[in-house]
């Protein structure tokens, strides 16, 4: 699964960079755009929401200095996971029909994945363009035909694909979130080990729990 992730997130931001590259990006969608009231656009569309809602949610909570934490050297940053989904929004995008907006610039955006309030508007910017990317599409093409990393498969397809990379990398950041606090709870740990008294120590005891050294002689011995 980690592996199938990685691969959907290289083609849809492969796919966005070269469009990006190659083609003049496309304007805003018409305000005309209008939500379905019933079919698959609509169930993945509350798809799109929850997983908008909860990687909001996740980011705002972070303190803007775990922005640059890192699990390990040469591991991407909690900001930088974020600007890749960013990347990944705007590349789903285009592969089931809609080009990124003009001004989109990944390289720099990936440049300041250390700055939360840029980190926060940039998810915004790219749920907003891919959940009109989808208002785009009409229920007429749902079957039609596009390429992805399995290969060919339809537009409603695809949306299967793309939650389940959401899915995977919201696991991911959640497991980061809680990394910064496991730190410096490690650290806390730490300096209270050192200041705890030795074992044994007398002055080591509180009311009701004696060390070992006070508990009654031969206790653990040994019966005739």
């Amino acid at each position: 699964m980690r592996r199938f992730a990685g691969v959907m997130v290289l083609f849809a931001y492969g796919s966005f960079a070269a469009g990006h590259a190659q083609e003049k990006p496309a304007e805003k969608p018409p305000a005309t755009l209008t939500s379905p009231t019933s079919g698959p656009r609509l169930e993945f569309l509350d798809e799109v929401s929850y997983y908008e809602q909860r990687f909001l949610r996740l980011a705002d909570a972070i303190p803007a200095e775990k922005y640059t934490w890192r699990p390990a050297e040469g591991v991407r940053s909690i900001g930088e996971v974020y600007m890749h989904v960013v990347g990944a929004n705007y590349g789903f995008a285009k592969m089931i029909g809609t080009p990124a907006p003009a001004g989109i610039d990944m390289k720099a955006m990936m440049a300041s994945a250390g700055d939360k309030a840029k980190v926060l508007q940039a998810l915004k910017d790219s749920f907003a363009h891919f959940r009109n990317a989808v208002l785009a599409i009409k229920d007429s093409e749902l079957e039609k035909e596009i390429k992805t990393p399995r290969g060919q498969t339809t537009i409603r397809g695809a949306f299967f694909l793309i939650s389940g990379h959401r899915s995977l990398t919201h696991g991911k950041l959640a497991s980061f979130h809680r990394g910064p606090k496991k730190d410096k709870d490690r650290k806390q740990k730490s300096r209270s080990s050192n200041q705890r008294p030795a074992t044994g120590d007398p002055t080591n005891r509180k009311e009701g729990h004696p060390t070992e050294l006070s508990e009654p002689a031969g206790r653990h011995a040994r019966r005739p």
